[in-house]
């Protein structure tokens, strides 16, 4: 039997019953979260669960949610199982005052520098890792570029005339 969304999620419950949830396909690609401190419990379960193989972390980063208190930063992970061409995406959330996420680089050896850029730009503390430090900002930088902290303009240009952009 050829290996689709219903099944994978199937799987999920089985293992991990209410602990996964928040279900959704959009676009197809099945969706779910599970609490931060179960990340590697989960993706270890899909790596080496014989039927569903997600061998392979195409992508790992965070968003920013400011509205969403206590779970401002989401850690999402795009996962792969080769044999099949099944991608899923799996989340988890975190306050932002105490970001930490175990690291996926014992499993994943990709996770180690998308990790780094996460840590970069939204300030994850992917507990650990082998060498989290800044791999595309200064060392010097104490702040979290990606985070939604700062206006999307600068409003105390003079150079810009709104009546010149249509606005």
């Amino acid at each position: 039997m050829s290996l689709n969304n219903a099944t994978i999620k199937a799987r999920l419950i089985e293992k991990f019953g209410d602990q996964v949830s928040g279900f959704e396909e959009p676009y197809g690609m099945l969706t779910f979260e599970a609490p931060k401190d179960m990340n590697l419990k989960v993706m270890q379960f899909l790596y080496d669960d014989g039927e569903l193989r997600f061998q392979f972390l195409t992508d790992l980063t965070a968003i920013h949610y400011p509205d969403k208190s206590g779970k401002e930063l989401a850690v999402v992970y795009h996962l792969h199982n080769l044999a099949d061409n099944i991608r899923i995406r799996f989340k988890v959330f975190t306050d932002i005052n105490k970001p930490d996420i175990f690291t996926a680089t014992q499993l994943y050896s990709s996770a180690n520098w998308m990790e780094r850029e996460t840590y970069d730009f939204f300030g994850v503390n992917f507990v650990g890792h082998p060498n989290l430090k800044r791999i595309l900002n200064v060392d010097e930088m104490e702040y979290f570029p990606m985070r939604k902290q700062y206006p999307l303009e600068d409003q105390t240009r003079i150079d810009k005339d709104d009546a010149m952009f249509g606005r």
